[in-house]
């Protein structure tokens, strides 16, 4: 086999006629969202570097070189989560080749990923978010969009990308609940709070005062300077200008929304499943983080309102 010169390009190394079934096969068959899309071609990008250096086809690659491989990521500083990801786009590329019957073995099948520690993010209480919603200036002209949306947000536990791309269409007030186009195009119906209703009917009072771009109509949250829907980074800076001004210290992004949601739920009584459909979770493992946070919370009551705790915190007051 002769393999391509170090000067030739990327495509050499895995055929573009190979790239483009597969991404029509991530789109069409998997039904993957754009942003996961972009994801797994970057994967493929990080291999051909890989592949480039060591003058091997994609169809000649062994777990030996895979390994190697993930040792050269590591070395460039790559978390283990996010090789932990690379890896899972490269399972799904040479599954790909199999099911093409391109390759007859799959290199990755014996291949171990690291071991990623189960990060628990930070919750707000029912009171911090109250807190932020209450303190948006409604002085301002996006000031009742913002409150809805962190309302919705909240609310209905959706994803940045969900509330970014929730339309009007998709809003039934009156029976209660909005469909939500989740990953990979997949739709779930969400029951909405009447705090959130009636904070989305004042913001359409004034939303019909924004000159919106044609075909972007049926967006609930529009932006008033360019009249297109509101962006993931804008929806962040917007959290991010809340918690400041309600004077919250924490680690907090549209997803910790999303994650106290969840958590309310659970230490209200609600079973995983029910958590699991609402929040459009594909594996109930998934889900099952917010027993660990809840656990944890569980575990500090306990340590606070202990009597040998307690007796200790009143030994210590009486000695100073």
């Amino acid at each position: 086999m002769e393999y391509p010169a170090k000067n030739q390009q990327n495509n050499l190394i895995i055929d573009k006629s190979v790239l483009r079934k597969y991404n029509q096969y991530l789109q069409l068959e998997k039904s993957l969202s754009s942003n996961t899309l972009e994801a797994y071609q970057n994967d493929l990008k990080h291999l051909q570097e890989f592949l480039l250096e060591k003058q091997l086809y994609y169809n000649a690659v062994t777990i030996e070189n895979l390994q190697e491989f993930c040792g050269m990521l590591i070395d460039m500083g790559i978390s283990s989560r996010s090789l932990a990801r690379i890896l899972s786009g490269l399972r799904s590329f040479y599954r790909f080749l199999l099911l093409e019957g391109i390759m007859e073995q799959d290199p990755t099948e014996l291949l171990e990923g690291p071991q990623i520690s189960r990060h628990i993010p930070d919750v707000l209480t029912v009171e911090e978010i109250d807190q932020m919603i209450d303190c948006v200036d409604l002085s301002k002209q996006e000031g009742q969009r913002n409150r809805a949306m962190l309302e919705v947000l909240y609310s209905c536990g959706l994803r940045v990308s969900e509330l970014c791309q929730l339309k009007i269409s998709n809003l039934y007030l009156k029976e209660g609940f909005i469909r939500v186009e989740g990953k990979g195009n997949k739709e779930r119906l969400v029951p909405i709070s009447e705090r959130a209703i009636k904070e989305l009917d004042y913001w359409f009072a004034d939303r019909v005062h924004i000159p919106i771009k044609t075909g972007n109509e049926d967006y609930v949250f529009i932006s008033f300077r360019k009249g297109t829907p509101l962006t993931r980074i804008m929806v962040f800076y917007i959290v991010k200008e809340q918690a400041e001004r309600a004077g919250i210290h924490k680690s907090i992004s549209p997803h910790t929304f999303r994650h106290s949601f969840a958590t309310h739920l659970l230490e209200g009584g609600a079973n995983l499943r029910a958590i699991q459909c609402m929040l459009g979770h594909e594996s109930i493992a998934t889900t099952e983080i917010y027993t660990h946070i809840d656990t944890s919370r569980i575990r500090q009551e306990i340590l606070n309102h202990h009597p040998r705790n307690i007796n200790k915190k009143e030994t210590n007051r009486q000695k100073r």
